[in-house]
């Protein structure tokens, strides 16, 4: 398997942010589960699906214990018609699979590092307050686990990555993914959510080039991308993927952004978005063209499908979506709406 920066240069960076306090952070973490998981009753085991899906709504529950398994996986994939990458994964897709608790839940999350792959790897949630976000406590060689549990505290919509030494290269491979922690009582119900996330991703040959494509640090460091796209895929939301919903519906985007450099215009073409969570927090704007979204960052867009049709799904730094990859569509079935939109032959 062909690398751009060696395994060496790897485990002894890893090893010099994290091994000394390995154990020492572990045991730790063990002590607060066993004082932290007695303030909360049942506990539910989060089935894991992968995006653009996400977990049912929390709704108007009390808090509890969840349970979250997530598992790193190295793996070569598509990253566009007939190119291949060496994916860095959080359970075998990009994004990772959607985490959804709600405050005050006490999050119970195992880290598994495939016994196949090369690199250590571990999670950094940004909805954790603690070293890290959690990636002390992670840290894990191939084969290895690593458990530790985090109280919910602030609602809103959280990105999640590796944080393993260089963090970039984790991040530009595909180790990404969200976590929305609801507010109490849950967040307002809609018909159909869905989980979108943008990467930039640099390779050794050019865009559509065919083949194996290596990582290329050089581009990456000058924030020179040859992909950008949604769910780490030139076709992850176009054709037979394309997302589809019905005229009259409310739909919700969880929208992230893993970068790991550029910044998002998101758009969707033929929609305004009713509301937007701004930042993924609790501020809510309406009536929004775009919102931007920035690295490590994401945002939660509504809006009510009025006509049949195609919405398209773009970075709105336009030439990302047409020459680079981020674009998405959206199919809406149903009858015609002349009195919002009609066409004159």
């Amino acid at each position: 398997m062909k690398k751009s920066v060696s395994i060496a240069f790897l485990l002894l960076s890893a090893i010099l942010l994290h091994g000394c306090n390995k154990e020492a952070s572990t045991s730790e973490v063990k002590k607060v589960d066993a004082e932290t998981i007695k303030t909360v009753g049942e506990v539910e085991v989060q089935k894991m699906v992968p995006p653009p899906m996400v977990p049912p709504p929390v709704g108007n529950r009390p808090a509890k214990k969840i349970q979250v398994m997530l598992e790193t996986v190295e793996e070569v994939g598509e990253l566009a018609n007939g190119v291949q990458y060496d994916f860095w994964t959080f359970n075998g897709t990009v994004p990772g699979s959607f985490i959804r608790a709600r405050v005050g839940d006490e999050i119970e999350l195992t880290l598994k590092n495939n016994e196949n792959s090369v690199f250590p790897h571990n999670i950094d949630l940004h909805a954790v307050n603690g070293p890290g976000g959690g990636a002390e406590a992670t840290f894990v060689a191939p084969g290895q686990s690593a458990t530790f549990t985090f109280k919910a505290l602030n609602p809103g919509l959280y990105v999640y990555h590796c944080a393993v030494a260089p963090v970039g290269m984790h991040i530009a491979n595909g180790m990404y993914g969200l976590i929305l922690i609801e507010p109490e009582g849950g967040l307002p119900p809609v018909d159909k959510e869905f989980y979108i996330m943008q990467g930039d991703f640099y390779t050794k040959g050019k865009f559509g080039e065919k083949g194996f494509q290596e990582f290329d640090m050089d581009k990456a460091i000058a924030e020179h991308p040859d992909y950008v796209v949604f769910n780490g895929n030139t076709g992850s939301l176009i054709g037979d993927n394309e997302l589809k919903v019905n005229v009259g519906e409310t739909v919700r985007l969880f929208v992230g952004n893993g970068g790991p450099n550029l910044s998002s215009s998101f758009h969707v073409i033929g929609e305004i978005f009713d509301k937007v969570y701004v930042e993924g927090g609790s501020v809510i704007n309406e009536n929004v063209q775009t919102t931007m979204i920035p690295a490590g960052g994401a945002a939660i867009v509504e809006f009510k499908a009025n006509v049949p049709g195609d919405l398209v799904l773009v970075d709105h730094a336009i030439f990302r979506a047409f020459n680079k990859g981020a674009l998405g569509k959206i199919k809406v079935s149903g009858e015609e709406n002349p009195a919002v939109f009609k066409k004159h032959k």
